[in-house]
């Protein structure tokens, strides 16, 4: 291959990584609304010591080697405390595969938020835009 042709591939596939990279940014941390209700979570099945919202839960689910999910539950812990009738419970699917596989976690952090019958009204992939969490758990509030 001659020099010119290389160099075209290697912009070529810096091109196609940038624009991987800015698709991914976009969309990692976005409040995706789920219009079936057809899954609802009892939160005390996953952790024990798990208490709902009577309005909204924040559903986190975490790993031990997930360093943004530190964030995440110190910004829904926050969000909670702030935001009355609202809960955040944190579930660590390190060693609970079954979990994993149940709700199609495919990253950590991802979170659900579930309205006061438990039922999945979003899902965030990623560490969550407080602007669009916030603006979620108010839509969910208005409509409990």
């Amino acid at each position: 291959m001659n020099p010119a042709a290389n160099v075209a591939v290697l912009f070529g596939l810096v091109a196609v990584a940038t624009a991987a990279g800015l698709v991914w940014r976009a969309s990692t941390g976005r409040v995706r609304t789920i219009s079936s209700t057809d899954t609802v979570i009892a939160v005390s099945e996953l952790s024990a010591e798990a208490v709902a919202g009577s309005g909204a839960t924040l559903l986190q689910f975490s790993t031990k080697v997930c360093a943004p999910c530190t964030t995440t539950h110190t910004l829904l812990g926050a969000l909670a405390d702030e935001i009355a009738h609202v809960r955040h419970v944190d579930v660590d699917v390190t060693s609970r595969p079954d979990i994993a596989n149940r709700f199609n976690l495919l990253q950590s952090p991802t979170t659900f938020i579930l309205d006061a019958r438990g039922v999945v009204r979003s899902r965030i992939g990623g560490a969550p835009r407080p602007s669009e969490v916030r603006a979620e758990l108010a839509r969910i509030l208005t409509a409990h």
